[in-house]
């Protein structure tokens, strides 16, 4: 019996497939077990590009998943190379995926009023990113094969920022960059310490819209991410 082994670097997709088909191939000849190392095609260079612009230009190439085939535009993050703040949401919605920009349209909008409003500095001097980089179809959550297979990037994101905290609106990048599971109502303007930087989670500018009651929440959980920044 062949034993196939997983990886959660989301960037080693394409070498989990190469292996597989490895490893059919010996099934097929009559294989049930082995110890022969299998043969190995040349691995592609999987590694990172160490500048934002050059991970732009992978990221707008990217197929890791199927949300390519449906996406109008590739929505990387902005802001400033040097921000001490990084916000990183679930996904693009339509607006976003139509012209190529994160964070557009009244969720946008709201978002850059937070920074402003709280933060007092402008939407450019922070940095503004989410989990993947394509829209999901038909207006679903992206799933945890999409993100898993976009995570990298953010991961790239943050250290090549180097932010002193990241906020992250809504559960999902919360989870995601946490590990930790919960309800926002429990969880938010909760501090945890990440590595290099610190994670303070609060609730997404398009649920604030719709839920306008949290917005004093959320005015409270910015005042102690000012406090952060100092």
């Amino acid at each position: 019996m062949l034993t196939f082994f997983r990886y959660n670097d989301p960037m080693k997709n394409l070498r989990n497939a190469l292996l597989l088909k490895q490893l059919y191939q010996l099934k097929e000849l009559g294989y049930r077990y082995t110890t022969v190392t299998p043969y190995r095609e040349q691995e592609p260079d999987l590694s990172l590009p160490h500048t934002l612009e050059a991970l732009k230009a992978q990221a707008l190439g990217c197929h890791l998943c199927e949300l390519s085939k449906g996406r109008s535009h590739v929505v990387f993050g902005e802001g400033s190379p040097q921000a001490t703040v990084l916000f990183v949401g679930e996904a693009p919605g339509v607006s976003e995926d139509s012209i190529g920009r994160v964070f557009v349209g009244r969720s946008g909008e709201l978002l850059t009023k937070m920074i402003e409003g709280v933060l007092k500095i402008p939407r450019s001097q922070a940095y503004l990113t989410t989990l993947v980089k394509c829209r999901p179809l038909q207006e679903s959550r992206p799933n945890s094969t999409q993100i898993h297979s976009c995570l990298a990037y953010l991961h790239k994101e943050i250290e090549l920022i180097a932010p002193k905290v990241v906020v992250t609106l809504g559960e999902t990048p919360y989870r995601y960059l946490t590990g930790e599971e919960g309800s926002l109502d429990q969880v938010h303007g909760v501090l945890h310490t990440h590595e290099s930087y610190q994670i303070i989670p609060t609730y997404h500018p398009s649920y604030l819209l719709r839920n306008p009651a949290l917005k004093p929440a959320v005015f409270e959980d910015l005042k102690r991410v000012k406090a952060l920044l100092g």
